[in-house]
Parts: C-alpha cells; structure tokens; sequence
C-alpha cells in the first residue's frame, strides 16, 4: 500500500513558516536542494492546501526561465509532470497538472492507496497535514529542520491534543548544519 508522507522545512522550533508569513530562512543551499530533489523522485502524486499549490506556481513556467541553475532546472522538470490534487474552498480552477479534489481527504487517499503504484503520496501545507494526522492518515513525518528559532508562525506539527508514536527510520546532517529526520508512524 502507498505510504502518506508529510515532508516539509521547519524551523528549531518547530514552524514551517514564521510569524510575519516568511520562509526565507528554508533557502537551500545545494546540497538541500539536491536533496529535496532526490525526494521528489519518491512521489507519485502531491496533495497540497491552497496556500502552497499558489506557492508553488511559480514552478509551472520556472523551466523557461533562462536564469534558473541546472539543479532548479532539473526540479522544475520533476515537479511539472508530478500529479497534484489540491484542496480548496476558494479555488474554480487550477493549472498544470494539478486536479481540484473531488472529495473529501480521506476519500482522496484511500483512492490513491488503491492505486496499483508504489509511489509516495505527499502531502504538503500544514492545514492539510493537520487534517490527515487526526484522521490517522500520515504514515510517515520527513523533517528538514533548520538551525533558526523564527518564535511563532504556522506549526508543523498539527496541534490536536492527539498522541502518535513514531520511529526514527533516518537522519541527516547537511554540511549546512540542516538536520534531516524521517520518522514512521508506529502502528502499535
């Protein structure tokens, strides 16, 4: 079965973006990005809330623009292609190859795991993510902590008076002093 993964950059303590709506601080340095793009490969499908699917339609004509590095290149290449389903209220219409989603979070996913695919099943955007974590839905947490304290902003972790073990499948350490951290969740 396909897993859910939630995967984003975050702060030390603890937020994806901080309390004035930045998220400078999460520029990569290549290695991360490298990284971020190794990441991408693992994907068969993205589901994002509004607020990153507008964030990320930047992505969408990124390829033709000329002053883009290989490794930019190279994202916007993956990403394109990459199916996405966004949920949205506000939303008539999305582009590329993104699809508005036709029923509920739970209905989406379970569509999806029954795909005959192996693919991850990423979900980004931390309204989203707090949704399928109370519904039991995120398998694992990917991690990309980065040394600042921004002291206030949107969590990454859902705040819903719910318990969830996990166990550490991986870690990194970037030469940038990132720390990568993927945890499963265990279903005990």
């Amino acid at each position: 079965m396909r897993k859910v993964t939630y995967s984003m950059g975050v702060s030390l303590d603890g937020y994806i973006v901080g309390p004035d709506g930045g998220f400078d601080w999460t520029g990569p340095d290549e290695e991360v990005f490298r990284f971020w793009i190794d990441e991408i490969r693992e994907v068969g499908v993205h589901l994002l809330g509004r607020r990153l699917y507008e964030t990320m339609l930047y992505w969408e004509t990124a390829g033709q623009d000329r002053s883009l590095d290989e490794a930019e290149l190279e994202w916007a290449a993956l990403w394109n292609p990459l199916p996405k389903v966004v949920f949205s209220t506000s939303l008539s219409a999305v582009q590329g190859n993104a699809r508005l989603a036709s029923g509920s979070l739970a209905e989406e996913i379970e569509r999806l795991r029954a795909e005959p695919v192996e693919s991850d099943i990423a979900i980004g955007g931390a309204r989203l993510a707090a949704e399928a974590a109370t519904l039991g839905l995120i398998d694992e947490y990917r991690v990309v902590v980065h040394p600042v304290l921004v002291g206030g902003g949107i969590p990454f972790f859902p705040q819903r008076e719910r318990r969830v073990n996990l166990e550490l499948v991986e870690t990194r350490t970037f030469s940038s002093k990132v720390v990568y951290l993927r945890y499963r969740v265990a279903r005990y």
